[in-house]
């Protein structure tokens, strides 16, 4: 029996060694890009899995990033000011179904619907403005006096959208409720408890030591991050912290140490678009994944928690890039045994033209936005919505990876059609197949003479105007304050844009472009 049990952990130290060597390669390759630099933990419970820092603190004094290097948190920050609103309710000081106006009377009529619980969700309308074009030192009361003009987006309740300047009233909130100052209340209920002295609500004048540099990309290299005062982004960003103290929220959070069982239960339970309260809740994979990132400027970060196996990933980097989400989804699977290929790793197959011809179209992950998939030569590309175009390399015939980006497109079928779906960040996102679309249509050839008559300029309205001109034998459209874009010929008098899914056509002096549902007529002038 000592014999088996001695072979069982050597088996068992063989395998974490195996996938501590794993999760350093995967983080290396992103070093080695120079696309990531900050700390990573992994942690089984209160077990540490893996714990290092990679690049530096301070690219001027070539300080090391290390397990003990403080970063900005971003909007990781959210979670801990939806905590502090619950141990209000708690408390019996407020109700998260209370009016914000019980609070802040003199607030515009347009907030008479918004409710506590409406800011926690992103369901209150509130515009995302939390001021954060502004850089120099503010307060909560200067910020929110600067959304009372600001029209909602929409009715409270009625749709979701993130929203910055809704977390900034909550920490507003905080502080009128308690009588206490927002970072005053989170040392005293959270920090402190929880033995976390690494973490603290971060200022441009405090001496704080170990904090990390950020830094961003530029044309020229690596430049300093731009400079926000940190009582700008407040409640909805403001806190620092270390990977090992955002292991003991984790561990403190879930373990019941904070909130009661039934607070814990509504701050985890997504409301729309898979957000609960400062969180997001949905699945990766067939695993429940808890998760938020966080980006200001020079830090993104990412903080994820598996409840089934109270796995924890935390990925804290002073370089502004998307690499910590990514990691954090990586290091989340080689923790749970998932087979994972990089990018560099992925063999590119060959398929055939006609396959490759069958995925053209666009396919809509929402309304307005679509991933539009095309066939140029033998190499096919897609393209998402307000976005660059990229290249698509096969894995095999239904899978197609990126190069640009960790990312892979998968295309199937099923009784309801064809869709796709796109493999990144650890989420999977499923796009319908449209009938009709903008990459199916053939154009046609349309004489010079023809294409001549529609240049000109037409009013859509006064200060917006489509300009049409001819290049060469391409007619060319251009709105007022856009880029110049290439029109293709459906017909003589139709013609159709490959950028958006957009037509314009061209009747008796006037065109008319059909976009979004909508027909907007343009006299030419």
């Amino acid at each position: 029996m000592v014999r088996q049990f001695i072979l069982f952990v050597s088996v068992a130290a063989l395998c974490l060694g195996q996938e501590t060597a794993r999760m350093d390669q995967i983080v290396q390759s992103y070093v080695s890009a120079k696309t990531f630099m900050g700390s990573v933990l992994v942690a089984r419970g209160n077990e540490v899995l893996f714990n290092k820092g990679y690049g530096m603190a301070n690219l001027e004094w070539d300080v090391p990033n290390s397990p003990s290097s403080k970063y900005r948190l971003g909007s990781i920050t959210k979670q801990f000011t939806a905590a502090c609103i619950l141990l209000l309710e708690e408390r019996g000081k407020l109700k998260l179904e209370d009016p914000v106006k019980k609070y802040i009377p003199d607030a515009p009529a347009a907030w008479n619907k918004i409710t506590i619980f409406h800011l926690l969700t992103h369901t209150s309308g509130l515009s995302n403005d939390d001021g954060q074009g502004e850089r120099l030192a503010t307060t909560p009361e200067k910020m929110i006096a600067g959304l009372r003009d600001m029209p909602l987006d929409f009715e409270p309740g009625e749709n979701w959208k993130y929203s910055n300047s809704g977390y900034v009233v909550l920490g507003y909130l905080i502080e009128k409720i308690s009588g206490r100052r927002y970072e005053e209340f989170l040392k005293q209920n959270i920090f402190t408890p929880l033995g976390m002295k690494d973490t603290g609500y971060d200022s441009s004048s405090e001496i704080i030591a170990h904090r990390a540099a950020g830094y961003m990309s530029s044309s020229h290299g690596l430049v300093n991050g731009g400079f926000v005062d940190m009582s700008v982004p407040f409640s909805a960003g403001a806190l620092y912290s270390t990977t090992e103290d955002l292991l003991r929220w984790e561990l403190g959070l879930f373990g019941g140490k904070i909130l009661s069982p039934t607070s814990l239960q509504k701050m985890t339970t997504p409301f729309r678009n898979d957000y609960a309260f400062g969180l997001f809740v949905h699945s990766a994979g067939n695993r429940k994944l808890i998760d938020h990132a966080g980006a200001i400027p020079g830090f993104n970060a990412h903080l994820a928690y598996y409840p089934e196996d109270k796995l924890t990933v935390v990925v804290l980097g002073n370089f502004n890039s998307r690499a910590p989400t990514e990691l954090a989804s990586k290091l989340g699977a080689i923790a749970h045994g998932e087979p994972l290929q990089l990018t560099s790793e992925r063999q590119e197959v060959t398929v055939a033209a006609a396959r490759l011809a069958g995925y053209v179209g666009t396919y809509e992950f929402a309304p307005g936005i679509n991933l539009t998939i095309r066939l140029e030569g033998t190499q096919l590309t897609g393209q998402v919505t307000g976005q660059g175009k990229f290249e698509m390399h096969a894995q095999s015939e239904t899978v197609f990876f990126l190069k640009v980006v960790d990312a892979q497109v998968e295309f199937k079928q099923d009784e309801g059609g064809e869709y796709a779906i796109l493999h990144e960040g650890g989420r999977d996102q499923r796009a319908v197949k449209k009938a009709n679309s903008v990459a199916e249509r053939r154009e046609i050839m349309v004489p010079r003479s023809i294409l001549e008559h529609y240049a000109g300029t037409y009013e859509l309205q006064p200060g917006f105007e489509i300009v049409v001109t001819l290049e060469g034998e391409q007619l060319m459209t251009q709105a007022t304050g856009q880029p110049k874009f290439p029109v293709f010929a459906e017909s003589e008098t139709k013609f159709f844009l490959k950028v958006v899914d957009a037509e314009i056509e061209f009747i008796d002096g006037y065109a008319i472009l059909h976009q979004g549902g909508r027909d907007m007529t343009a006299k030419r002038k």
